[in-house]
């Protein structure tokens, strides 16, 4: 009997020294991290706010993480596209993606088929910035603010364009038209930049744009800007009246654009990424480049960013069903 014991004892011994042998080139390998270029995804194309907000934090990280961030463009379908690739990249830190909040708390409503689970497919590491929006028309389009725009919109059929289905731009313009009760047909683009263009040579009426993208455009004259979506107004655009004064009390819609990484990602390395980002953020540099942007650092934990996502997934949900939004 007792050598029984000790050959069960001797087993145990065996498969735990082999599951550490292991574990170990894995823990190395992770504390060692980063030794090679990492991807840095963005879900939408070159040019908009997500794009520039991209490579302002992949220039900064490339210093403190002491390997090449690249950034890579994978644009289309509501930011899916870049999720279903960085979804299916190895669980090893070398490839992360800055997605849009309407990719984690807008999609998992909105699409009825979706290449990933967003909840179980990736591990949030933080929310980087945040920024308002900007009501702006082609400047075909006679009006010279929103009261005005209000009134225009309700005798024509006007359309509007976005970053794509369910993007914050997109989102922040059903937001505006439903509480402003004006028809509006959407345009889908994919990416934000690509939208903006089409404003500026009238192929569209209007966008809630993000201010990063859209501000350079607006001071240009060659875009009308009406409203900014923020709750007071905005450095930029210190002239441009809020949409709340102009005749929508309450309103507000801010977008935000957080670091995700491919699910089991091991811890040591994910928390090597929020430092980074929080010392990034921090820097004089990225300081100066978030304001010039209109954007706002947040770089909040990832208890703090899992229970945000949680509370919009909720609303949004709630907001979707309600004025009957849908891919189709």
């Amino acid at each position: 009997m007792l050598k029984i014991q000790k050959l069960k004892i001797s087993r145990r011994l065996v498969l735990l020294a082999g599951a550490l042998t292991l574990a170990f080139p894995q823990l190395a390998t992770a504390q060692s991290w980063p030794t090679k270029p990492i991807k840095l995804i963005i879900p939408f194309a070159a040019g908009g706010t997500t794009d520039i907000l991209g490579r302002l934090l992949a220039q900064q990280l490339t210093k403190d993480l002491g390997q090449n961030v690249i950034v890579e463009n994978k644009g289309g379908a509501g930011g899916n596209i870049a999720a279903e690739f960085v979804a299916q990249a190895p669980a090893d830190g070398y490839t992360i993606m800055l997605a849009s909040g309407s990719m984690l708390t807008v999609n998992p409503s909105l699409y009825k088929r979706l290449p990933v689970n967003y909840s179980k497919d990736f591990v949030n590491i933080t929310n980087v910035a945040s920024g308002p929006m900007l009501l702006s028309v082609s400047s075909k389009i006679p009006v010279k603010n929103l009261n005005e725009f209000i009134t225009y919109a309700k005798t024509k059929d006007l359309n509007f364009g976005s970053a794509g289905i369910g993007s914050q731009v997109h989102m922040a313009a059903e937001n505006l038209t439903y509480s402003a009760n004006i028809p509006a047909t959407h345009v889908p683009y994919k990416g934000e930049s690509a939208a903006i263009n089409d404003l500026v040579s009238g192929q569209i009426d209007f966008m809630v744009g993000n201010l990063t993208a859209a501000t350079g455009f607006a001071k240009a004259g060659q875009i009308k800007p009406l409203a900014v979506t923020s709750a007071k107004r905005v450095k930029q655009l210190p002239d441009v009246p809020t949409v709340a004064e102009s005749g929508i009390p309450g309103f507000e819609s801010t977008g935000w654009f957080g670091l995700v990484a491919p699910a089991n990602t091991p811890k040591v390395i994910t928390d090597k990424i929020y430092d980074a980002t929080v010392k990034a953020v921090k820097s004089d540099a990225m300081q100066k480049s978030l304001e010039l942007n209109g954007l706002t650092p947040v770089v909040n934990s990832q208890k703090d960013f899992d229970a945000q996502i949680k509370a919009e997934l909720v609303n949004w949900e709630k907001v979707i069903k309600g004025r009957n939004i849908s891919t189709q």
